[in-house]
């Protein structure tokens, strides 16, 4: 695999994608993502399709479904999703004990919406716990969906409305659901969609006031490209080959931004970096979200 081309320009690193540049670490607003792609298939002489009010990418549930199978295997190509899970759980219950306006677990039962949901390693652990109401599960792919439905049957206490998987995206959710949920997870999602912004903007629709956003995602640094591309995928083969789009990575600064336009509907978001440790899982690092893998986190107003 080769590196992401780069190039100098005075005071300024820029990352050339399809001959369209943007600056690495501090790259164009999430917004823009989709209309800078348009453009560079413009330049390349390809026909751009017009703008979709979807942010599915059909070639991303593709891969994902291929890996339909092996979802459950913890020692599979899915371990290192298996081996985050309980960092996603410590995650949000800091959120939740962050805020006196989070809903109290205590006294309200949680309703959950997993965006991106796959096999449900997040789903059926968030079902099972004692402080949860109800878990809505959604991904585009039916293949993953049935192979998620067949595992939660092997336990009685997952059956709808507990654990409800539904194939849809979250453009296609109705809109009677919307600000129904204390939590809108997007666990290592958001870099395989086309409009992120769009994308953001949907999921937040889902979240009732004083409730989450949360999500977990890859910083866009060489430290990710050598750590997820070349090692991850090329020489270890710890996840298969093209999981990962470098140029689809989101950098902290860049949500930050996104959120910062938006302070009338959102908090100030909460921020946790991890680093993957072979041989152990994964690890908080404080301000490893500047470099790598991260969680990250608003509260509805």
């Amino acid at each position: 695999m080769r590196p992401p081309s780069l190039s100098y320009t005075p005071g300024l690193l820029l990352q050339s994608r399809g001959g369209v540049p943007f600056k690495l670490g501090l790259a164009l607003p999430l917004h823009q993502r989709q209309q800078t792609q348009a453009a560079a298939q413009s330049r390349s002489h390809t026909i751009a399709p017009p703008p979709s009010s979807s942010s599915l990418n059909a070639e991303e549930v593709s891969h994902f479904s291929a890996l339909a199978s092996s979802w459950w295997d913890p020692y599979g190509p899915s371990r290192p999703l298996h081996l985050m899970n309980p960092l996603r759980h410590d995650f949000i219950q800091r959120c939740l004990a962050s805020s006196p306006t989070s809903p109290s677990p205590s006294t309200h039962k949680l309703r959950y919406l997993d965006v991106g949901c796959g096999g449900g390693i997040f789903a059926e652990s968030a079902a099972r716990l004692p402080t949860t109401a109800c878990v809505t599960a959604i991904d585009p792919s039916s293949t993953i969906l049935s192979v998620a439905r067949l595992h939660a049957r092997r336990d009685p206490a997952l059956s709808p409305p507990k654990l409800l998987y539904v194939n849809a995206t979250i453009e296609t959710l109705p809109p009677s659901t919307e600000g129904e949920f204390d939590v809108v997870s997007l666990f290592e999602v958001i870099e395989h969609v086309d409009n992120p912004a769009a994308f953001l903007e949907r999921c937040g629709a889902f979240v009732k006031p004083g409730g989450w956003l949360v999500l977990s995602t890859i910083a866009r640094t060489w430290t990710s490209w050598v750590t997820t591309n070349l090692v991850a995928e090329d020489i270890l083969g710890i996840v298969p080959k093209g999981t990962h789009d470098w140029h689809k990575y989101i950098n902290e600064a860049e949500l930050r931004a996104h959120f910062a336009g938006r302070t009338a509907e959102w908090g100030s978001p909460r921020v946790m970096g991890v680093v993957f440790v072979p041989g152990t899982g994964w690890k908080e690092v404080i301000r490893s979200e500047k470099i790598g893998n991260y969680f990250f986190a608003v509260q509805r107003k």
